[in-house]
């Protein structure tokens, strides 16, 4: 037997509704994120999980709660799976960032291994905190299933640095909207990709949302 791991996407919140910069900004769950995260819990709650280990934001822990009281179990709370620090682009949109911060916002766009939006991190940056967070759990579980429960380009970037994709090309080959669930088997011969961004758990009501 394998490891298992499921990168959850938090459900809902205003900004991933309005595609608004959202990175350590810590808005709640929409009522229609909150449902999200109940749709997962109800489907998954039978899969034997060995651990869940969530970013310590307000929307994260709320979309891990269903499942972790459907299973009685407590969620282990990682800084290295917070999101990407937008800087001084938190909350804003992404025309404001384009007339203010027109060169950070190309160089962004061109290379974002490298370039931080203006004041934030480099997804250089989140691979290396994130993968800390891989690193225990492949550590402290060789086998079984462990849910991640993170952010847009946290997983992302999650996914490119196990995949072996171009850190710099995270948002030009992978998606990941609004509580959906990737999942990876370790296997002998490394990280397999087995499912990429699924949304069957939820209502058809719900899957139709953008899910930005």
């Amino acid at each position: 037997m394998s490891l298992k791991l499921y990168l959850l996407r938090h459900g809902e919140t205003v900004y991933s509704r309005t595609g608004g910069y959202c990175g350590v900004t810590d808005p709640e769950l929409t009522p229609e994120g909150t449902l999200m995260a109940k749709s997962f819990a109800e489907v998954y709650c039978n899969i034997p999980w060995n651990a869940v280990y969530v970013s310590p934001m307000k929307r994260t822990i709320a979309t891990a709660k269903p499942l972790c009281d459907a299973i009685g179990m407590e969620m282990q709370l990682r800084d290295g799976l917070r999101e990407i620090n937008y800087g001084e682009w938190e909350g804003k949109t992404a025309d404001y960032v384009k007339e203010h911060f027109a060169d950070d916002y190309v160089r962004w766009l061109t290379e974002p291994a490298w370039n931080p939006p203006t004041g934030g991190e480099t997804s250089v940056q989140i691979a290396s905190r994130a993968s800390l967070v891989i690193s225990e759990i492949e550590e402290k579980y060789p086998t079984g299933n462990v849910l991640v429960v993170s952010h847009k380009a946290t997983i992302r970037i999650i996914l490119c640095s196990l995949l072996g994709i171009d850190l710099g090309r995270y948002r030009d080959r992978i998606n990941a909207l609004a509580a959906s669930v990737s999942v990876v088997k370790f296997d002998t011969h490394g990280p397999l990709l087995e499912v990429l961004g699924d949304r069957y758990h939820m209502p058809e009501h719900l899957r139709a949302m953008p899910g930005t």
